[in-house]
């Protein structure tokens, strides 16, 4: 999805013209919504006549530009993603915006009032919160509610998701990386390479692009060695699930396939002993276990958050900084996380049998 910072509308009206006997009230502001200065016109300013062409503040403009050099959008799986520049803010004369921007794994309710009280400008989400066309946009509906949560609030939305995935050094890779404190020796490929007819465009860099990981180590490693690297590297996590074959235990594995989120597509024709991803459909993973292969899944997002922390914070923030942006501020949601648990029956919450 290419981004258009310039709209071609121009707009000729005078705005807050005084009449005799004007009472100010300030504006509306949607429920769960929180004001902020700089985005609304108030009677500080003069009287203002605008016939120009509305366009994105510069540190939106510079925002997008860093995603793009870090994750080129032309790596997306464009055939179902949508990537890129999904919601656009506003150049206003005289106001400039706060350098400041929320990475969040995805675009909820919670994680938009939190842009908005700590005064973002922009929001990068990995996964898009638009993904298909809207017939109206009410507050009825939790995703069009966001939207207009954050036109009101002036905020942008950047979504970078496959190209993330796809990009050496980026999302799968980081995944590949907690297998190398082996002490083995390991070869890495592309499951999914991206044909060379969309990578030539790019920097040599970008060359060899793809869609999920298979790593062959270089000598056989036990299985719950492997588990607890990717229960430390995800954020300490304490349960996974496994599929396994129930007719024979599977104890060491030579090669690993990999894919954030959910990868049975991706990984469908990977020959590797064991399988990792965010997560997967019963017959997918019924169909592996008949094969001999060992099946790990940790959540859809559990395999995803923590590469904003670790990777993508400090690389945005370096980027940011080589674009011009003085003290650009790039936040990590803490509203951010995965709509699952795992619950112990025999210790649920109070609150489930309707106790505080």
């Amino acid at each position: 999805m290419t981004a258009v910072f310039k709209i071609p509308t121009r707009i000729t009206t005078t705005l807050f013209t005084k009449p005799a006997a004007f009472i100010y009230r300030p504006p509306a502001v949607f429920p769960g919504a929180f004001s902020r200065g700089y985005c609304q016109n108030t009677y500080n300013h003069p009287a203002i006549t605008m016939t120009s062409t509305l366009e994105s503040p510069q540190f939106t403009k510079q925002v997008v530009a860093a995603m793009r050099a870090l994750y080129p959008e032309q790596l997306a799986d464009k055939a179902w993603d949508n990537v890129g520049l999904l919601q656009e803010n506003i150049a206003v004369t005289g106001q400039d915006v706060s350098p400041t921007v929320l990475l969040t794994n995805d675009l909820t309710v919670a994680v938009a009032e939190e842009a908005i009280r700590k005064r973002a400008s922009v929001i990068v989400s990995y996964h898009p919160f638009i993904f298909r066309g809207l017939k109206s946009v009410t507050l009825a509906d939790p995703q069009q509610r966001i939207l207009l949560q954050l036109a009101q609030a002036n905020i942008a939305v950047y979504s970078p998701h496959t190209a993330v995935d796809a990009a050496p050094g980026g999302m799968n890779d980081w995944l590949a990386d907690m297998l190398d404190g082996h002490g083995v020796e390991t070869k890495r490929s592309i499951c999914q390479p991206i044909s060379s007819s969309i990578t030539s465009s790019l920097p040599p860099a970008f060359f060899n692009s793809g869609y999920g990981r298979l790593v062959e180590l270089g000598h056989p490693v036990y299985l719950g060695n492997i588990i607890k690297a990717y229960a430390e590297g995800l954020g300490g996590l304490d349960h996974i699930m496994i599929a396994a074959p129930k007719d024979k235990k599977v104890t060491t594995i030579r090669s690993v396939g990999i894919c954030a989120g959910s990868g049975a597509d991706v990984l469908k024709n990977c020959d590797a002993d064991l399988i990792v991803t965010g997560e997967m459909t019963h017959h997918y993973a019924l169909a592996l276990t008949m094969k001999g292969k060992v099946v790990v899944t940790v959540f859809h997002s559990n395999s995803e958050r923590k590469f904003l922390k670790k990777r993508l914070q400090p690389q945005l923030q370096a980027q940011l900084e080589k674009e011009g942006v003085k003290h650009p501020e790039v936040l990590v949601s803490e509203a951010d996380a995965d709509p699952f648990e795992i619950w112990d029956v025999s210790k649920m919450p109070a609150w489930a049998f309707g106790k505080e």
